[in-house]
């Protein structure tokens, strides 16, 4: 028998497999395990997941839930996600305890157990700022194991979950530390501070940023129970000054934005690809979004393979214009 996954992945992309097996609880995990010695595919929400193929593993569907405070000190509190959690709903459930950090992440798609693996960011803020450590289990042995925050390996949408140990481990639960009344906020990325003054608001808190952040990325972004995406498909290109200028003297309206690492710069692929004249283009039912040129879509039948043929010629394009190599942030499988 075989079971469809489009309702399990963002891009609806209707991929098939052998068996599927639902994680309401560790104990059902460890079952999963111990009586299935197949190679393991891990889902959340799959909106970060594009299929090119049938699949061969056994599907694990992350729905483990729960979110608690494990402790509080003067200044800050220590929060534990389940990874099944959606991830806004975290967000959310922090900004109404008033806890801070992780306000700038409203609206990313996803599972709080995708969250490090993809090391999420956007306006500003990375999942790696707030980060303490992760729970996982051992796919082959089923043993448990904590992962510090160096563990971890962060990088820029990386770690070591899509690097070495890759499909090795089934995160359980994230722990954060996030701050509590004392916020830092953060209103340079973007046109947060655009938004917050055509709302008339002077003194902003957590909550506002939130909601800022939530007008911007609805006004870009496609939903994906409308118009099948995985958000953001290129990760943004990372280069050194030295070749930020060359490409500033080339091209005078290049956007780009400070990197996290000293002397490096963010290019935004969006813009590169829009220049390269993709912005609304389709191709059958693989297109590119007209209001986000960063955002690949299914406009209802199109397969894995023509998004990723839809995406090798927009990589091919931009090096040939700029000179620079787009990454693909969504897993391709």
């Amino acid at each position: 028998m075989r079971f469809s996954l489009k309702e399990y992945n963002t891009f609806g992309i209707n991929a098939l497999c052998h068996k599927v097996v639902r994680v309401k609880s560790l104990d059902r995990l460890v079952e999963a395990i111990e009586k299935d010695a197949s190679d393991k595919l891990i889902i959340g929400s799959g909106s970060n997941i594009l299929f090119t193929k049938d699949v061969e593993e056994t599907v694990l569907i992350n729905q483990l839930i729960g979110k608690r405070v494990i402790k509080e000190t003067e200044k800050y509190a220590y929060v534990e996600f389940a990874s099944g959690e959606i991830w806004d709903e975290c967000v959310e459930w922090a900004i109404e305890n008033d806890f801070g950090g992780i306000e700038n992440l409203s609206m990313i798609p996803g599972t709080a157990g995708a969250a490090p693996i993809q090391n999420i960011g956007a306006y500003g803020v990375e999942l790696s700022d707030v980060f303490v450590s992760l729970d996982a289990l051992d796919l082959i042995w089923g043993d448990k194991k904590t992962f510090t925050k160096k563990e971890c390996a962060f990088a820029y949408r990386d770690s070591i979950f899509k690097n070495e140990l890759k499909n090795q481990y089934f995160i359980t639960s994230i722990t954060l530390k996030l701050t509590i009344d004392d916020h830092k906020l953060n209103m340079d990325y973007g046109d947060i501070k655009k938004v917050l003054e055509e709302n008339e608001i002077d003194e902003p808190d957590i909550a506002d940023i939130s909601e800022a952040i939530g007008e911007i990325r609805m006004s870009k972004l496609p939903d994906p129970e409308e118009l099948g995406n995985a958000g953001s498909f290129f990760k943004n290109p990372i280069v050194e000054k030295e070749e930020l200028e060359r490409l500033k003297t080339a091209f005078p309206e290049i956007k780009f934005f400070p990197h996290s690492e000293k002397k490096k710069y963010k290019i935004a692929a969006g813009w590169l690809i829009e220049q390269c004249g993709w912005k609304g283009h389709r191709s059958e039912d693989a297109g590119v979004h007209d209001k986000q040129a960063l955002v690949l879509v299914n406009h209802g039948k199109a397969t894995g393979g023509e998004v990723l043929s839809l995406a090798k010629k927009i990589q091919k394009s931009v090096k040939d214009k700029f000179d620079l190599s787009l990454i693909p942030e969504v897993n391709i499988l």
